[in-house]
């Protein structure tokens, strides 16, 4: 064992995973300590300071469900909450359970290695540091390692750049020649946010989105006190749902109705707001069957054309492959604007990258391959990240015999079981690892966080020294995961981040459950009330996870 400190769980991150991953432990009585390469908490909320940052799950359900007394008391006053209201409740949530004194910011974990004689993790943190654990946890985050684009004369540029992941604080804009490379959910909410802002914005749009309102808001009392009144059965709608966005599902085909009512239902959906509700709250095949997705594509692009007024705009602005990826709602900015809106700008416009793709930067600006050079004082890098994985394979991670994640990974791509844990990395925990639930985030942190709390406390009681999936699970599930998404038109989608089709070389494969949350939950409760079925035995008389 390295010599240093040592724990009987260390967990990776303090964002919306860490801090429930350490209350839950430490309430079972282990020691813990919270890492964290940040200078304090709030994971992605903590990075990601870009204008017009927003959750794009409804207020009342992107929190916590454990703390009933905070769910009655704690603000939010838009229906919608934004970067900074975020960042205060998690660190709220951290002084109100007395968390902090278990935490360390600025400290990377830099390597981890098993070591089997001791049946614990050492691990190398920054500094060199040397810290030792029975468990480790991650929970870095399925969107946290920034991709950059390969553009020729990135180093020239004269002006400043800047990723959304690692946005400057309090950066003025107004007056400034902007671009924004991606309009992806991150792009379309800078867009919205700065068009009125700077003197020119000029997005270079590499392919463009089915994005719909959010239906954003002020609280009222009335909707406050309905939330006040309902929290039981808000969450338990919440885990017993598909997407865990908190709006009821639609039970009903596409093909139930005739023309007129499934316009009225497009549009009544529209209306209310919401991406995830516009995909899976009109009809219940929306992502599986091609002509009712073709339906909801043509709505989009009819909203478009009503929207933007100048033609060759809209057209630009258009997308025609199918309507399936992350599902996108754009939030508004303070003077009610709208996305599309925002082109019916003088000084926005778009450039179409599949068209004039850009042929290299230039001290002055982008140079496109028309000729053309769009002069800029800030680059806005909304390009997206090395999702799933990226924050995994970047970090030296070795299990049995030296064995690490990337090379476990290098055949099949990224994959677990349950999301959860990999074979031949004994008592290694992912929140939100590799074929996690497509799901609302925070609930899914929440039945995975719970799961892994059980299943400690299971073999602490046990005196057992190991948790560890077999391969037969870990192949078992994984060919669930590939029969649930079998019939999914989001493997048609072009370039989509959800399969690693975004970086260059990035196998392209499945990375989600996509069985919706309560199917998720379904397999995490079996599981434990079977005895942990799918790990090496290491407890009898199991009791089942409280999910």
């Amino acid at each position: 064992m390295a010599d240093g400190a040592a724990f009987d769980a260390i967990i990776v991150g303090a964002g919306f995973a860490g801090i429930y991953q350490l209350k839950a432990l430490r309430d079972i009585g282990l020691s813990c300590l919270v890492i964290d390469q940040a200078g304090d908490v709030g994971g992605t909320w903590y990075w990601n300071l870009y204008p017009g940052a927003m959750s794009d799950t409804e207020s009342y359900v992107y929190r916590y469900s454990w703390d009933r007394d905070d769910l009655l008391s704690y603000p939010f006053k838009e229906r919608y909450v934004k970067q900074p209201e975020v960042l205060a409740y998690l660190e709220h949530v951290v002084e109100r359970h007395d968390l902090r004194k278990h935490m360390r910011f600025n400290t990377a974990m830099l390597s981890a290695r098993w070591d089997n004689s001791t049946h614990r993790w050492d691990l190398t943190v920054t500094g060199d540091e040397q810290l030792s654990a029975k468990y480790v946890i991650t929970g870095l985050g399925l969107l946290s390692k920034q991709n950059y684009p390969d553009i020729p004369g990135l180093d020239s540029f004269a002006g400043e750049m800047h990723h959304t992941a690692k946005w400057p604080k309090n950066l003025p804009l107004e007056g400034k020649r902007a671009g924004v490379i991606g309009c992806g959910s991150t792009g379309v909410q800078v867009i919205t946010d700065i068009g009125r802002k700077v003197k020119s914005l000029t997005c270079f749009q590499r392919h463009p989105q089915y994005s719909v309102p959010s239906g954003d808001k002020k609280v009222t009392p009335e909707y406050r006190r309905w939330a006040n009144e309902n929290w039981d059965q808000i969450f338990a709608h919440v885990r017993n749902s598909i997407t865990a966005f908190g709006f009821k599902e639609s039970e009903i085909s596409f093909h139930d109705v005739g023309p007129e009512e499934r316009d009225r239902i497009f549009e009544d959906n529209w209306q209310k707001g919401n991406g995830f509700r516009f995909m899976f709250g009109t009809f219940n095949d929306i992502a599986t069957d091609a002509e009712a997705n073709k339906a909801a594509c043509a709505f989009i692009r009819g909203k478009i054309d009503q929207i933007v007024k100048d033609p060759e705009k809209a057209r630009k602005l258009k997308p025609y492959d199918v309507y399936a990826r992350r599902p996108l709602c754009d939030g508004n900015a303070s003077n009610g604007e709208k996305y599309f809106e925002q082109f019916n700008r003088d000084n926005v416009d778009v450039v179409d990258l599949k068209e004039t793709p850009i042929e290299r930067l230039e001290p002055q600006g982008v140079r496109t391959s028309d000729g053309k050079l769009h002069e800029l004082d800030v680059l806005i890098f909304a390009t997206g990240f090395d999702a799933v994985e990226g924050n995994y394979t970047r970090i030296a991670i070795h299990g049995r015999n030296g064995l690490s994640l990337k090379d476990a990974w290098e055949e099949s791509g990224p994959t677990s079981y349950l999301g959860i844990c990999v074979p031949d990395f004994p008592n290694l925990f992912m929140i939100t690892g590799p074929k996690g639930p497509f799901t609302n985030i925070p609930p899914a942190i929440e039945v995975q966080v719970e799961f892994i709390a059980e299943a400690i406390a299971q073999a602490e009681k046990a005196r057992a020294p190991l948790i560890e999936a077999t391969h037969e699970a870990e192949r078992g599930y994984s060919a669930l995961c590939e029969q649930l998404a079998a019939n999914s038109l989001f493997w048609k989608a072009e370039d989509n981040w959800i399969f690693g089709a975004n970086i260059p070389g990035k196998k392209r494969c499945l990375r989600f459950f996509f069985g919706g949350m309560q199917a998720y939950c379904g397999k995490l409760a079996e599981c434990a009330k079977n005895g942990y079925t799918g790990f090496k035995p290491f407890a009898r008389d199991l009791t089942s996870a409280r999910l």
